[in-house]
């Protein structure tokens, strides 16, 4: 597949490579304490958990319910695991793997 990311750039590719080089979870936490603010990294755990939750089938007022994120937050998050790349459903299986 031939996916458009929405945004691709050198300073974009640099961050990449930059975590790509962070050894364990311990220096995750260091550089994306500095990297990100609490409520942006609180947003990026959340969307990949309501990912997790729609991987396994749970409806939106279920997750709603479970999360208290709202029906329109999920959506969003649904159109990228149905229609994006592919990066949710590759890490959630990683993950899944791991476990």
């Amino acid at each position: 597949m031939n996916y458009r990311y929405k945004v691709q750039n050198d300073e974009i590719d640099r961050l990449f490579e930059a975590i790509l080089l962070l050894k364990d979870k311990e220096e995750c936490y260091r550089f994306f304490d500095d990297l990100c603010t609490i409520n942006e990294l609180e947003a990026f755990g959340q969307r990949l958990e309501v990912a997790k939750m729609l991987f396994s089938k749970m409806t939106y007022q279920e997750i709603e319910k479970k999360t208290g994120i709202s029906a329109a937050t999920i959506s969003k998050i649904s159109k990228s695991f149905s229609f994006g790349p592919g990066g949710y459903e590759m890490i959630i299986k990683r993950l899944d793997d791991k476990e």
